[in-house]
């Protein structure tokens, strides 16, 4: 009897130990999974979904992916107004910048950070822009069926996974951009790649911001940042828009101090573009304007530029080199799901560029999740995993030693890739994702340690 209840007891202990190790085991997979997927990648269904030209049925879901609405109204007044207001608001607050200069991480002109001025709420705007985004149905009727319908309410229910600081705030509150432009200054970031349309043109679930450009520039100014533009695919972008869209954008705002000069190999220092959805438009097309025997060449004129293009299957990095971009750029911060935003393959990419005199521009987020907008895309969610999803983004840019890294991004919060503050939220209906056991800056402060860690490095690499 003695003997049989030491071996059951024997029994109990060694099936506890190995429960305890298998949950251990799956643990551990689960993490390494969440950093490193090696499934969802580019070409299942759900990814091609996000895509447009990259699926069976063209459904173009996101924002910025959009044909475009026109605006309404007197953008010139409306313009007029909003620089007004933003230089009475910085006159009153000029006195401490030398004493802010101090406090903050100086700017690295390196780190480009993509920043959306797409949101309003009713005491600026009128009404609730995009953080009441509808939810958007799969584009396969069966799939759609099994997923609720309709669109966000504000400002308790907003289109993020995440709540910000700021709350459900206008793009155009003085007090929202100067906070922004802390932030992203605190951040040691330098320039802001700032998502633009033309005049009088919007993504479907928004409207212009152009008039917005101005004081934009004048806060980036007051805190030592640049500006440069990331042109979406507008309705009917082809060789002609864009030449005039460059011009448009170089005559208006290129005299301004904020307004971002990169410099070249070769010592010229000219405007960057960076072109959203570049692969949608045939090379031929782009040839015409960006090659130097190109019948609408801006090239050798007082328009040349930097023009870096989004490179998302592998066979666009033939594309883009055909086209005569100067660079390329992965933008999606989430790993596994294209070619391009998988980590694994970035130090290829820039073999190829270091081969072809491109630019290679890696682009790391802090996480990806969508579902308040997707609400069918769990698939493609990455875990923040308390910020080292976002440091291994960095680790593994920094890798390749490129000459600029972007950041996806300070406030596309309906991707939930902003490092923007957010804050811990509860409502009836539903509790927000945070950053805790974090602060709600943690994401700006990891963004300031890379970016010194990454100045270090690049003094090596230099040498």
């Amino acid at each position: 009897i003695l003997n049989y209840d030491i071996m059951a007891r024997f029994r109990r202990r060694t099936c506890i130990i190995l429960l305890l190790f298998i949950l251990f085991i799956c643990s551990i997979m689960m993490a390494l999974k969440t950093l490193r997927p090696d499934r969802a990648g580019f070409g299942d269904p759900f990814g091609l979904g996000l895509l447009p030209e990259l699926q069976q049925r063209t459904v173009l879901l996101d924002s910025k992916q959009n044909s475009l609405n026109r605006a309404q109204g007197d953008t010139v007044t409306r313009a007029s107004n909003l620089h007004s207001i933003a230089v009475n608001t910085m006159k009153a607050s000029m006195s401490p910048v030398k004493k802010l200069e101090e406090e903050l991480s100086s700017p690295n002109y390196n780190f480009h950070i993509f920043y959306y001025t797409w949101y309003g709420n009713p005491q600026f705007d009128g009404k609730y822009i995009h953080w009441n985004h509808p939810l958007l149905p799969h584009w396969d009727p069966k799939i759609a069926n099994n997923y609720p319908k309709g669109r966000h309410n504000p400002p308790e229910d907003i289109g993020a996974n995440f709540y910000p600081e700021l709350g459900s705030y206008s793009s155009k509150d003085p007090t929202v951009i100067e906070a922004h432009m802390k932030q992203m200054r605190s951040a040691s970031t330098g320039v802001i790649v700032l998502s633009w349309y033309p005049p009088g043109m919007a993504d479907e679930n928004g409207e212009p911001t152009d008039d917005l450009v101005p004081v934009v520039l004048d806060y980036a100014h007051k805190y030592n940042l640049k500006v440069t533009f990331h042109i979406e695919p507008y309705k009917d972008r082809d060789d002609r828009s864009m030449y005039h869209n460059v011009k448009y954008i170089i005559d208006k705002y290129g005299s301004h101090p904020a307004f971002y000069r990169h410099k070249t190999s070769t010592g010229r220092l000219l405007p960057l573009f960076y072109v959203y959805d570049s692969y949608v438009t045939i090379p031929e097309i782009w040839a015409n304007l960006l090659t130097v025997s190109g019948s609408q060449s801006i090239r050798n004129t007082p328009y040349d530029a930097v023009f870096i293009a989004l490179l998302v299957e592998e066979r666009h990095k033939h594309d883009i080199h055909r086209s005569g971009f100067d660079g390329m750029y992965t933008y999606f911060a989430t790993n596994g799901f294209s070619y391009g935003s998988s980590h694994h393959n970035w130090a290829s990419l820039k073999a190829f560029c270091d081969s072809n005199n491109l630019m290679f521009i890696p682009s790391v987020g802090p996480g990806y999740i969508d579902t308040s907008i997707r609400p069918w895309n769990n698939h493609n969610t990455r875990n923040r995993v308390n910020g080292k999803y976002y440091e291994t983004a960095f680790s593994a840019a920094l890798l390749v030693r490129p000459e600029i890294i972007s950041i996806t991004s300070f406030n596309e919060w309906h991707e939930g890739t902003q490092i923007e503050k957010a804050v811990p939220k509860r409502t009836g209906q539903v509790v927000y994702l945070d950053y805790k056991p974090h602060k709600p800056n943690v994401y700006l402060e990891l963004t300031q340690k890379w970016s010194e860690k990454y100045r270090k490095e690049q003094e090596q690499w230099l040498m």
